[in-house]
C-alpha cells in the first residue's frame, strides 16, 4: 500500500558487527501528518534484508543494494 504523500530520497545506515551498508531509500512525508518523513512497508523490508545479508557476509547481494563499507581489526 502507498502512503499518499510528498517522496524523498534518504540514505539509511545498517550496521552489523562486520559491515555497514549504505542504501538509498525513498521516504514519504505524509499529507495527514507532515511532521516527519516515514518508511512504507516495503522499504522496511528491504532493511530488514540488507541487514540479514549483511550478518550473513553476502557481499555480492549487499553490492547490489547499496555501499559496502568492511570493518577492520586494530593492531
Amino acid at each position: 500500500m502507498r502512503i499518499p504523500g510528498k517522496r524523498v530520497k534518504r540514505t539509511r545506515f545498517v550496521h552489523t558487527d562486520r559491515f555497514v551498508v549504505a542504501v538509498d531509500v525513498e521516504m514519504v512525508v505524509p499529507f495527514d501528518d507532515p511532521s516527519e518523513p516515514c518508511f512504507e512497508a516495503e522499504t522496511v523490508q528491504l532493511l530488514r534484508d540488507v541487514e540479514e545479508h549483511a550478518e550473513r557476509g553476502d557481499l555480492a547481494w549487499l553490492k547490489q543494494h547499496g555501499k559496502v563499507y568492511a570493518a577492520v581489526d586494530v593492531a
